[in-house]
């Protein structure tokens, strides 16, 4: 491994820190966005159900919950791993420092 390669190995993971944080950020409004328009198309309609409202269901409730923490993990899943896809191919060095960042 290059000197270069190994200095910027220990700074690249602390680096990504805010960047990690912006595009984490990103992707809860858009996760939050995709989950109000497959409730839409899920319920026709336009609010999904809050645990605290009393005219609602139980049903409803944990399909409302299901559905939007299964998009929220889709959506962090995909936007970290393309923030650390693209930080490997700019520096050569993975995000985390510990993998090739290879699939």
């Amino acid at each position: 491994m290059s000197t270069l390669k190994l200095k910027r190995k220990g700074k690249v993971p602390l680096l990504y820190k805010p960047v990690g944080f912006a595009l984490g950020w990103a992707g809860g409004a858009l996760a939050g966005m995709a989950f109000q328009k497959a409730w839409q198309v899920l319920r026709h309609e336009d609010d999904a159900p809050d645990a605290l409202d009393p005219d609602r269901k139980w049903g409803e409730i944990l399909l409302a919950a299901a559905v939007q923490g299964a998009l929220f993990a889709v959506v962090r899943s995909v936007v970290d791993r393309s923030g650390a896809k693209a930080v490997h191919r700019a520096t050569g060095v993975w995000p985390s420092g510990d993998r090739s960042g290879r699939d």
